[in-house]
Parts: C-alpha cells; sequence; structure tokens
C-alpha cells in the first residue's frame, strides 16, 4: 500500500497582480514563475520532496516526510521574498489524485484563487511516520529519443512528439489508476503513482504506443520519500536501456499481479 502526502501550491491572487496596476511585461513574469518554482522545488529537494510546476501559477509537489513547521517555513520565505505570496494545502492517500482533490479543497474552502482576501492559507494534515514502500515513483522517457527525434527532425516537431506521448501516458494513469504525472524535460516524465504490479505499467507503455505511436521505457522504485522513490525508479530505468527491457522495478513489489 501506498500513502502519498501531496502539497498544492497556488500563488494568491495572480491573476490580476499581472494586470494590475497594468500588463506587466511577460517576461518579467515568466522571470518571475521559473525563480519561484526553483525555490520551492530547491527547498522541498533538500527535505528529500519533489516539486512539479503544473501551471506555475499552481504547483504540485509529493512531501512526504515534510511536516507542517517546514510548509509554514517555505510559505514565509517566500512572502519575504517575493512580491506575491502563496497558499499551501496539504492531504495524504493512497492514491495520489485523491490527496490532491483534498489539498485543492483545504484551499478552496478558504475562497476563490482570485480573492484578494485569501491570502497565505496554510492548511491540511501532514504524515506523523514514514514507511520504506510509502511512495511509488514511475520515471518514464522515451526509447532512442535522440535517434528517433532530436538529430532528425526540427526542435519543435521533436517537442510535439514528446508532449504528444506525455498527453497520452497522463490522462491514461490518471483515469486508469489516479496516478500524477509530469513532464521534467528532455524526453522523461515522472508519475507518482498508488500501489501498481509491473502488467500496470506494461500496460501503459502500450497504451502509449498504440495512441500515438511512441515507444516508452519506464523505470519504477519505491522509497519512504519521493527522493528515495524516485532515485530507485532512475536505477531501474538505466536498467531497462542497459537491459533492453519496458519495464524495470527497484524496492519492495507492489500489489501482485
Amino acid at each position: 500500500m501506498t500513502t502519498t502526502q501531496v502539497t498544492l501550491v497556488q500563488i494568491d491572487n495572480y491573476g490580476p497582480w499581472t494586470v494590475t496596476p497594468e500588463p506587466r511585461r511577460e517576461m518579467d513574469l515568466q522571470t518571475l514563475q521559473s525563480r519561484l518554482f526553483a525555490d520551492i522545488a530547491e527547498f522541498l529537494g533538500h527535505r528529500d520532496g519533489y516539486a512539479f510546476f503544473t501551471r506555475f501559477d499552481n504547483m504540485i509537489a509529493v512531501t512526504n516526510g515534510v511536516d507542517g513547521d517546514a510548509h509554514a517555513t517555505l510559505q514565509e520565505s517566500i512572502g519575504n521574498r517575493y512580491p506575491v505570496t502563496i497558499s499551501l494545502g496539504t492531504a495524504v492517500s493512497d492514491r495520489p489524485v485523491d490527496a490532491l482533490e483534498a489539498a485543492n479543497r483545504e484551499l478552496q474552502h478558504e475562497g476563490s484563487a482570485q480573492d484578494a482576501g485569501r491570502t497565505e492559507v496554510l492548511a491540511g494534515e501532514y504524515l506523523t511516520e514514514t514507511a520504506p514502500t510509502d511512495v511509488q515513483i514511475a520515471h518514464f522517457d522515451v526509447v532512442n529519443a535522440t535517434g528517433k527525434y532530436t538529430d532528425r527532425l526540427n526542435e519543435f516537431d521533436t517537442f510535439i512528439n514528446i508532449e504528444q506521448a506525455y498527453a497520452s501516458l497522463m490522462r491514461y494513469l490518471r483515469e486508469a489508476h489516479g496516478a500524477l504525472s509530469f513532464f521534467v524535460g528532455g524526453d522523461n516524465i515522472i508519475a507518482v503513482c498508488p500501489d501498481l504490479p509491473e502488467s500496470a505499467f506494461t500496460e501503459a507503455v502500450d497504451h502509449v504506443g498504440g495512441d500515438v505511436d511512441v515507444e516508452l521505457q519506464v523505470g519504477v522504485g519505491r522509497g519512504a520519500t519521493a527522493h528515495e522513490a524516485g532515485f530507485a525508479a532512475k536505477h531501474a530505468l538505466e536498467d531497462c536501456r542497459h537491459d533492453g527491457t519496458s519495464v524495470e522495478m527497484i524496492g519492495t513489489p507492489a500489489a501482485s499481479d
């Protein structure tokens, strides 16, 4: 069984701020967003969490092992250093999507994301203990992306192929298993999963191949934190590359096939 702690990071009243007192330069906004994400990713990364940028004004993090005090410190640090503030909703569930839904509700209960009076909400629940198999991370990449796409197509057409694979995979894993998948650059996708067996990942790879004709391989790992599970997944993915397999798993086996 997995137990995933998910934190929703939401910039407070961001849309109105970007056009007040008049529309701000787009590259200034892009710079702010990227720096904010980098700071959040660094803060949580030092505590063995993972952060994903999604739409930048909303970010999703896997925060097993990160307690309420640490979340409060992150919020205070951002408020001290940026012209915007953030709200944090956190929840725990065996399925990542259920944890995210609950984290969303924590913030929605306090008001709209564009409510000027709803700022720096810190709400939710946190795991008091972690177990070695709490988190399951799957690290996907495209088989021979350089040879098939990067060295043959222009960058935009390469990007289209990679993004089609990402869209197909994230929708499939969300609908079939309640997993959350995130594009993390290059040809890499990280999925935060509930307790899934090897057959589920084989089916996911087959689905993407049939849907958008892109071949994936995936390494899967387990751990007490996102970092531990993700690092195991990276090693499992290297096994795929070395052995020519499509799915490899490291750590305590998930639910039996």
